[in-house]
């Protein structure tokens, strides 16, 4: 097949930091298509420009060839210039992607199930039924890495959760006797998973959402109140790398059962809602250059009033900035206000 009828995913970049309201959208994407046809932009022949979209500032550019996306991909820094503008207007340059969060990575305890199946022919089972996943090796302690797309990790998470809760229970008089018991092998021919994106026990007493961690913090961040519409229920949540158990039970024997179904209902339709939405960006320290965490520090505070839904995340050895499309106006000032101050040590 040749190049230029790659998948158009593949031949398309999505450009941030567009000026909105400024000129009149067709106007505006011609005068993307002008810059991202010239050579110095590292262009060529483009044969779509989608402006404007659903996000503010965001088109999409796709080229007639993949080598010209992937070139347009490497050229560090674009600058919007036409003689219609007032000034110049940098523009942030990604790959296309359906989902901004498309890879995770999780450690899934399996001893769990370790009296009651060979957690070898589990884990062959589970590669059966997630061929789109990557497993590690089964660890000594029963833990096992998986890698894959959010969705996919969040399916099986809640299809290890079924089957947990359907483990029976042991009373002490069956403790003295699980040694004695023979494992289960697995079933060749098992029915479909029964399972479903959210879990829930029989008694509707407790429910569990499996989240992006990255979600999760923006939505307690940004939208605190979804996760205190009521006294009549318990919210906790266990984070697992990129992704977060969310378990909502009922707070008393007067609760509402159909309360913690509302909850779980609420906090799921804000997560699929974000899911859509969100871009994230990581600005990896350089290495060998002291106090780089409290300039950075300083230099995402110096802007966090201009850009207000963005979510800034400090760890010792990056920054990840979570948000809309404002996410990659952010990084682009961010990195001039870095260059910045280290210039003038």
């Amino acid at each position: 097949m040749a190049t230029g009828q790659a998948a158009k995913s593949a031949r398309t970049v999505v450009i941030a930091g567009v000026p909105d309201g400024l000129l009149h959208d067709d106007v505006m994407a011609d005068i993307l298509i002008i810059h991202f046809q010239m050579s110095k932009n590292n262009g060529g022949d483009v044969e779509e420009v989608m402006y404007p979209t659903t996000e503010k500032g965001v088109a999409y550019v796709t080229f007639e060839d993949q080598e010209v996306a992937e070139s347009v991909l490497k050229k560090e820094e674009h600058r919007l210039e036409d003689r219609r503008l007032s000034g110049y207007y940098p523009l942030k340059v990604t790959r296309y992607s359906e989902n901004v969060f498309s890879s995770v990575t999780s450690l899934l305890n399996m001893s769990v199930f370790k009296d009651q199946f060979v957690l070898e022919d589990l884990i062959q089972e589970l590669k059966k039924k997630s061929a789109a996943l990557s497993f590690g090796p089964l660890q000594s302690n029963g833990c096992i890495s998986v890698e894959g797309s959010f969705p996919e990790i969040k399916f099986l998470r809640d299809f290890l959760l079924l089957k947990a809760k359907s483990l029976p229970e042991k009373d002490e008089r069956e403790e003295s006797k699980s040694s004695q018991r023979p494992k289960r092998r697995l079933q060749k021919h098992r029915p479909a998973m029964e399972t479903s994106h959210f879990v829930h026990d029989s008694t509707g007493e407790k429910e569990v959402v499996v989240v992006d961690t990255d979600i999760y913090r923006y939505m307690k961040h940004f939208h605190p109140r979804t996760f205190r519409v009521s006294s009549d229920v318990v919210i906790s949540d266990v984070t697992d790398g990129d992704v977060t158990t969310i378990s909502i039970e009922k707070a008393g024997s007067r609760s509402d059962a159909g309360q913690v179904l509302r909850v779980k209902e609420l906090i799921e339709n804000q997560s699929l809602k974000l899911l859509n939405t969100l871009r994230k960006e990581r600005i990896e320290f350089k290495k060998h250059i002291r106090d780089q965490k409290q300039k950075y520090a300083q230099a995402c505070e110096s802007l966090r009033g201009r850009y207000p839904s963005v979510l800034i995340i400090l760890y010792n050895t990056h920054i990840d900035v979570i948000g809309n499309s404002e996410v990659f106006g952010f990084t682009a000032e961010l990195s001039k206000k870095i260059q910045g101050l280290f210039q003038t040590r």
